[in-house]
């Protein structure tokens, strides 16, 4: 078994660089094959947003070559991955990186930020971790968002302050009670979870999503619909197109991944 994926980022219509960043790569271990997906949204109307973003991303590569292989080493297809080894190094990763870009900012005199999002997927399971309102969808009989945004919005809409719609068009939408960078103590969510196959992943940043509904999500990216990379490809694509058509000002940026036999 192995993956297909896709990856589209796009300046948009507005800003002069792009502050999003991504990665994706697969290997083949002991557990058999695995994926990283990686995105990350420096954060807009902030100095060198895309530089934090890009340095995560670094972070993440390292990882997936130098410390994911150790942490596979014991296990194989039929025993169990260590959640806790695995939760416990991407701690530490996140942790250098934000004392990384707070130890910039200070000597460059600059405010820098980014989000970071990140799924690791195995043929049976998947680990999400993430810092800020990046986001994670599954989509395969219907449209399921993993991740919960780490937002001044989504807190209102957990207290029954604001429904999901209204956070949408809410104007504090972009507001964060945490990225990377923003200050010395940083407190991930981690997600773990099993799927079946043919279920399609999306990861992306707020620019993909704020104007396009969850049903065009579905309708778009459905498994039946992302039946080869060239297909995948096309389909994130003309998403994008359409968020710039209807005026999204953000930088656009996701990867959508599914497994195959």
């Amino acid at each position: 078994m192995g993956f297909l994926f896709a990856q589209q980022t796009d300046i948009g219509i507005k800003k002069s660089i792009n502050q999003d960043s991504l990665y994706v790569a697969e290997a083949n271990t002991p557990a058999g094959a695995v994926l990283l997906a990686v995105v990350c949204d420096g954060m807009g109307g902030l100095s060198k947003g895309e530089l934090a973003s890009a340095e995560v991303c670094r972070a993440f590569s390292r990882w997936f070559k130098e410390e994911l292989p150790n942490l596979l080493s014991s296990s194989n297809q039929s025993a169990p991955i260590n959640i806790a080894g695995i939760e416990s190094s991407l701690a530490n990763l996140l942790k250098n990186c934000n004392d990384a870009i707070l130890d910039y900012s200070v000597r460059h005199h600059l405010t820098v930020g980014t989000t970071a999002l990140a799924l690791l997927l195995t043929t049976t399971s998947y680990y999400i971790v993430n810092i800020g309102d990046s986001r994670v969808y599954q989509i395969d009989t219907a449209l399921y968002q993993l991740t919960k945004d780490q937002s001044v919005v989504q807190q209102e809409v957990d207290l029954g302050i604001l429904s999901q719609e209204q956070a949408e068009m809410d104007s504090r939408r972009n507001i964060l009670l945490q990225c990377m960078g923003a200050k010395p103590t940083i407190e991930p969510q981690f997600i773990y979870g099993t799927y079946l196959p043919d279920t399609v992943f999306l990861l992306c940043t707020d620019g993909f999503r704020h104007v396009i509904t969850p049903k065009e999500l579905y309708e778009s990216l459905c498994p039946q619909k992302m039946l080869s990379e060239a297909q995948m490809h096309d389909n994130l694509k003309a998403l994008v197109e359409l968020n710039k058509s209807r005026n999204e000002t953000d930088n656009i940026t996701a990867i959508a991944i599914r497994q195959v036999p």
